[in-house]
């Protein structure tokens, strides 16, 4: 095995122009498929690949690799296009082409802190949602629909039943600049973990996501789009030294 870069390369790189290369930094369920997007390193720019379905999910046939899901911090190669629907408020999302994903290699958890927002606020502002007037009232390369946050307390708790099966679960977040969010988690593989009895360390990394607009029953005012916690990633022990934590009564849990 050769190294590239920061990450462990594990096949030759193709350069077709067509292939674009992302971290994954997100695969999570979108209404029975799910949702892809991770980071291209080379310009520092967060990815959506979208299909031509109605909300751009992606189907199992498009996204296995070798029969296998794409995970959390492989770099893949996805054929797309240059640019994608973005649904009237997305800015991140370019359309799949025709052929075949590739997993090139994967980066360590560390490798991601550069790309940790060091924005004011998670995804635009302090609520669980952010309207589709607003992000349509920004420019286009504003209007970001995806984030990675540094969290350094993290707690969950079950909400229920989901209508596939298995457990609901939402996780409450404070981030490593005082930021909080409480938001329901769709990354499937820290779920399952969550049902198997793990409970997440501080401090991790979290995708945050925008879902599609959503109107809870009575709601009043423009369409909501919710945020999510999309993906986690746990940082190793060597990590959470650089990290600072704050105390327990400055949680909101």
């Amino acid at each position: 095995e050769s190294k590239t870069g920061n990450y462990q390369n594990t096949s030759p790189l193709n350069y077709d122009c067509a292939m674009t290369q992302i971290i994954c930094l997100a695969n999570s369920w979108k209404h029975g498929d799910r949702c892809i997007a991770g980071i291209n390193s080379l310009k520092g720019q967060w990815i959506r690949p979208v299909s031509s379905l109605p909300d751009g999910r992606i189907p199992k046939e498009m996204r296995l690799i070798g029969r296998t899901e794409p995970a959390i911090l492989d770099v893949l190669e996805i054929p797309l296009a240059k640019t994608g629907q973005d649904f009237g408020f997305e800015c991140e999302n370019l359309s799949v082409l025709p052929g075949e994903w590739r997993r090139v290699g994967k980066v360590p958890p560390a490798y991601l802190n550069k790309y940790c927002s060091k924005e004011e606020y998670i995804l635009h502002n302090d609520q669980r949602y952010v309207t589709v007037s607003f992000l349509q009232s920004l420019p286009m390369v504003q209007r970001r629909t995806l984030q990675l946050v540094k969290a350094v307390a993290f707690s969950v708790r079950s909400t229920g039943q989901r209508f596939e099966g298995g457990e609901k679960w939402e996780g409450s977040i404070v981030t490593d600049n005082g930021q909080r969010l409480t938001a329901t988690i769709t990354d499937p593989v820290f779920i399952r973990r969550l049902e198997l009895g793990h409970r997440p360390q501080s401090p991790c990394l979290v995708t945050v996501s925008l879902s599609m607009p959503w109107r809870p029953p009575d709601w009043e005012g423009d369409d909501p789009c919710w945020k999510l916690i999309a993906a986690v990633v746990e940082l190793p022990e060597a990590a959470k030294s650089t990290v600072e934590r704050e105390t327990d009564d400055e949680l909101p849990f």
